[in-house]
């Protein structure tokens, strides 16, 4: 077996977990378990790259019954809708169309009453698409906080809780503003292990983060005198007790307030095994948890690779290793490139000279980093074909080692966000 049918087979199983991470079909099977007869008024909000398709399910569903609608969407994420507004924004970095929408929702949230149903559907990016800076606090100085966290290698725990503390929507405030109404919030997951404060930065959920975990987080990337003075100032007003926390768990608004995650990153990762297995792969899920400097998380993938190709452990080729999360670059050079493109640079290094390995990276949502690729692939001659993949991985600049290869992974967009999914293929030896 040559590596170009691998890279076919690569491409081919993660084509399944793209169809399982469907978030149209999804918000569909949750629609058609669900009697909403009772309630006079429903309004939809949310926020996230998968919004249009979210969306999309939810008119299908409920068709006239919707009152109002509006979800914040990344620019081009769009779907024609008669009910529900969907508002292009910026992602990663917020923007004023972001405000400006993120305010409309507040005042639709507003407008709901005791005997209404807001439904909140969020996918992932939702915490940049909706932004809507604290009192005192500026969209641009809010960005800066953003860029900050982000060049600093911040996983997306830390970026949430610094969100949610300069934010008038995010950590359960959203539910603030929709009480006494009820709320039922559909959650695409692409946090690993769903929790329902972080993901989206859970605007309808209770925040058990507080002022004082932000404030440990500017110290611990060290970003403290670096930050706005404005968001400096509110973090440790709120550590001094001079503004009000976001609301906890056990708080009356979330008395009617319902969550349902309707996909993540398991569910991908469980297709793409069945779809390994029919193509005649012996196949492993190592982790949907997967988390931690990209470069590392890499080199443990491919010496995982290496050792299955060499010693039949952990198992006999041929063979697929399966791994989803999302881990974390931080950026020391001035090149161009995203997390899954860095991943399989790192493997390529790795696995160079080994014989029927192929490594596949990319992210759902079709975006890795500030680019228009997924992602990438490699195999164990991927390092001899073009020199300098050394280089280009300290300069950050994966993108443009893969570029000239023809080995970036671009999907376009794919209306859904469960993270990422790593696929290592070793084929039978000769």
């Amino acid at each position: 077996m040559t590596t170009r049918p691998l890279r076919r087979h690569a491409l081919a199983i993660f084509r399944a977990a793209l169809a399982a991470a469907d978030p149209a079909a999804a918000v569909a099977r949750y629609f058609a378990r669900r009697d909403l007869s009772r309630f006079r008024h429903i309004f939809v909000a949310g926020a996230g790259k998968a919004g249009a398709s979210m969306a999309r399910a939810a008119e299908h569903a409920l068709g006239r019954r919707i009152t109002a609608g509006l979800l914040n969407v990344k620019d081009g994420h769009l779907a024609k809708l008669r009910h529900i507004e969907l508002n292009e924004c910026g992602h990663p970095v917020p923007d004023a169309r972001g405000v400006a929408g993120a305010r409309r929702i507040a005042d639709l949230a507003r407008a709901a009453g005791a005997g209404d149903l807001v439904i909140c559907l969020v996918s992932g990016g939702a915490s940049a698409l909706l932004p809507l800076p604290a009192e005192g606090i500026t969209l641009e100085e809010k960005q800066e906080v953003t860029r900050l966290l982000l060049a600093s290698g911040a996983p997306i725990e830390h970026i949430n809780c610094l969100r949610k503390h300069i934010s008038a929507i995010k950590g359960g405030q959203l539910a603030r503003l929709a009480a006494p109404a009820a709320v039922e919030s559909l959650l695409l997951s692409d946090v690993i292990g769903d929790p329902l404060d972080v993901i989206g930065s859970g605007p309808t959920a209770p925040d058990a983060s507080t002022f004082a975990e932000a404030s440990a987080i500017l110290d611990r990337y060290g970003i403290r005198t670096r930050v706005p003075r404005s968001v400096l100032a509110r973090i440790e007003s709120g550590v001094r007790g001079e503004i009000p926390e976001t609301p906890k768990p056990g708080d009356p608004v979330f008395a009617r307030v319902r969550h349902t995650i309707v996909g993540g990153n398991r569910l991908a990762l469980e297709a793409a095994a069945h779809a390994a297995r029919a193509l005649g792969y012996r196949t492993l899920i190592l982790s949907s948890s997967i988390q931690g400097e990209t470069r590392d998380v890499a080199r443990m993938h491919a010496a995982i690779a290496r050792e299955t190709a060499e010693h039949s452990h952990p198992v006999k080729a041929p063979a697929c290793l399966i791994s989803g999360g999302e881990t974390t670059v931080t950026i020391k050079g001035s090149g161009l490139g995203g997390r899954n493109q860095e991943f399989v640079l790192a493997a390529a290094l790795e696995i160079r000279g080994l014989p029927n390995v192929v490594v596949f990276s990319a992210g759902t949502d079709g975006t890795d980093g500030p680019t228009d690729a997924a992602g990438a692939i490699a195999d164990g001659q991927t390092a001899d074909r073009k020199p300098g993949a050394a280089r280009y991985l300290d300069n950050n600049d994966s993108y443009h080692y893969f570029q000239p290869l023809g080995d970036l992974v671009i999907t376009g967009a794919t209306h859904t966000n469960v993270m990422d999914v790593h696929i290592v293929l070793i084929g039978a030896r000769a």
